[in-house]
């Protein structure tokens, strides 16, 4: 025998059971501060113990909100961004908002992104890395709150409604460098992420500044973009003057170890090598890899926290994340 579908748990069950009307259960749903405390605990706790879930249809209509945030980003590609991706949902779930992904990979792609959430009537939005620099000067939907993650300093950030959360890359990369310069290194090699990235620019001046503010002289920089196969290509032909190497991210830095064993350069004896993000595989490189912890976890709280108070009306100061060093066995 084949059990029949289960019955949704309604308002007038939790009424019951609770013993309180459809009414206050209502206000309970929504927020309302219009329940005394002992009545609203009550509430929760039955809404727990059945399982109450509001529908989000119903929701919208009583209150003109979906409680649900959009998410645009350029790329998932790339583990930083995927990071994000997990923090600001993790971070969504835990205030009870939805996450709505649209990727765009363009401006018109961005455009046609805010279309689509004013049409979902999306309550929030968040746009994510290299997204941000797509975006600038696009007419955004009267009334969507924005915030706006690792963003270069433009018109886009610069209206009162948005918000900005980054981490402080520049800090970790002069962290970086100058970790490295303490090792006794002449000079640190970079090797940069995309030209069209906010926080692989930002990283590489940490870089730059480090080296003049020490003094020392600045090497021209490798490119690549993200991946560890651009950051095995780069690193293939230096030769054996580079001792010091600074990645833009760690999965570089895995190619940069791979290109430097195929070259029989021992790390850290030969080459000490830094990478940045704190990936959760770094620690297993061979050997485990130093790095710049970037914590994604806190962003992404952040990011979230930034934009429910914007949609609640109040005022948000920007947020400054300063990364962490992590010493391993690779420099």
């Amino acid at each position: 025998m084949v059990d029949g579908p289960q019955r949704r748990v309604s308002m007038a069950d939790v009424a019951a059971e609770a013993g309180v009307s459809g009414q206050t259960v209502s206000r309970v749903a929504n927020g309302s501060p219009r329940v005394d405390p002992a009545t609203r605990a009550r509430v929760e706790a039955t809404m727990e113990r059945l399982g109450y879930r509001m529908h989000r249809a119903a929701r919208a209509l009583r209150t003109g909100r979906t409680d649900t945030i959009g998410l645009i980003v350029s790329t998932l590609a790339s583990v930083g961004n995927s990071r994000m991706l997990q923090a600001l949902a993790d971070a969504a779930a835990a205030q009870g908002f939805a996450l709505t992904v649209v990727t765009a990979t363009g401006r018109g792609a961005v455009a046609d992104g805010f279309a689509r959430l004013r049409d979902q009537g999306i309550d929030g939005a968040v746009i994510l890395n290299e997204a941000t620099a797509l975006a600038r000067g696009i007419d955004v939907p009267e009334g969507l709150a924005l915030v706006v993650v690792d963003a270069p300093p433009d018109d886009l950030v610069a209206a009162p409604r948005f918000v900005t959360v980054q981490t402080d890359h520049v800090a970790g990369a002069r962290a970086a460098t100058e970790h490295l310069l303490t090792l006794g290194h002449a000079t640190v090699r970079h090797l940069a992420g995309p030209a069209d990235s906010f926080a692989a620019a930002e990283r590489e001046r940490g870089w730059r500044d480090a080296l003049e503010a020490a003094g020392r002289p600045v090497p021209d920089l490798v490119r690549g973009d993200w991946t560890a196969a651009s950051g095995h290509a780069a690193v293939a032909g230096f030769g054996d003057e580079v001792t010091a190497l600074f990645a833009a991210n760690d999965q570089m830095a895995l190619g940069a170890l791979r290109a430097l064993s195929d070259r029989g350069r021992r790390v850290p004896d030969d080459v000490a090598v830094v990478g940045f993000d704190d990936v959760a595989d770094a620690a297993d490189y061979r050997p485990p890899l130093t790095t710049i912890r970037q914590d994604f976890d806190a962003l992404g709280a952040a990011a979230i926290d930034a934009l429910v108070a914007r949609l609640a009306g109040a005022a948000v100061a920007p947020v400054v994340l300063v990364p962490e060093l992590i010493r391993r066995a690779s420099a």
